[in-house]
């Protein structure tokens, strides 16, 4: 997300223009001096939680801004370097949020969220799942950084590993070729969320990517991204519908997918049909919040 939802207040508006808009269009240009007045450089720390949720496992990764630094600019480096399938820094703004901000006086507690996955032009998903707290202080009209705790695992991932809502029951089979589905699924009662038909599509209405592989992994993220509009994970997810241009792309397809969801799989239902422009995938579900 690349539109500030803090306009109205100027604090906060600062705040994430500095996490969130400054930082990842530095990171993507590999350039530190496009924000290294953002630092309070004293005192500075930084606590890898290594996507930990035990506090015993946490490390101090960066005792000064110098390591961390050093850090940034390895990743940046890294990350330019990777052949992705969108432009990188739009890629850093559709899986980033940060819509939480505690100001207390001249200081601040700020909540900076993950949730996605890059995808490489093969249609490999990477998976960006975390989250980061930072300490923030006002100096002089302004807001810097003076520490923080990153690689924190994100609060839905809970609810990517279970479900209750949804379940196969006992005794159900089906025949030995099926594919990454359920045969049959129980869903206990809560609200249900129904996503239209999502694609390959960005916020522009540009198609991204020309093959099986990388259409689906774009129009998964997509539909990951409705979901959580709603409070839901693909974990949520019992019911999916899939659209393609021609079934030879099945099997391909199928590979992506498989990197998307876990046990106990959606049931699922998919045809041949044409599509609008250039795409060649277009997949819809439905999701049950628990």
């Amino acid at each position: 997300m690349n539109k500030n939802p803090f306009t109205e207040d100027n604090d906060r508006s600062a705040i994430w223009d500095m996490l969130v808009s400054r930082d990842i269009k530095a990171f993507a240009a590999q350039d530190w001096s496009k924000i290294e007045s953002d630092f309070i450089e004293d005192g500075f720390t930084g606590i890898d939680a290594g996507l930990s949720a035990n506090p015993d496992d946490w490390k101090l990764s960066f005792p000064d801004l110098k390591a961390y630094k050093d850090s940034w600019l390895q990743q940046a480096k890294e990350y330019d370097e990777t052949s992705w399938l969108e432009d990188g820094e739009a890629a850093l703004f559709r899986i980033t949020s940060l819509n939480e901000i505690e100001i207390n006086g001249n200081e601040a507690l700020v909540h900076k969220k993950f949730a996605g996955n890059f995808i490489k032009t093969n249609g490999e998903p990477v998976p960006a799942n975390w989250q980061t707290i930072y300490r923030c202080r006002k100096i002089n009209g302004d807001w810097k950084i003076a520490g923080f705790t990153g690689y924190l695992p994100s609060t839905n991932m809970e609810k990517i590993t279970a479900n209750g809502a949804i379940q196969v029951p006992e005794g159900a089979v089906q025949h030995t070729t099926a594919g990454p589905y359920s045969p049959v699924l129980i869903i206990n009662p809560g609200q249900l969320v129904v996503i239209s038909g999502q694609a390959a599509i960005d916020m522009e209405g540009n198609v991204i990517g020309d093959t099986i592989e990388t259409q689906t992994a774009y129009t998964l993220e997509n539909c990951m991204k409705q979901l959580s509009y709603a409070g839901c994970t693909i974990k949520d997810v019992f019911k999916v519908n899939i659209y393609v241009k021609d079934l030879a792309d099945w099997p391909r397809m199928n590979v992506i997918y498989k990197q998307y969801f876990k046990e106990p799989f959606p049931v699922r239902a998919a045809v041949q049909t044409g599509l609008l422009m250039t795409l060649l995938v277009e997949i819809e579900m439905w999701a049950v919040k628990s």
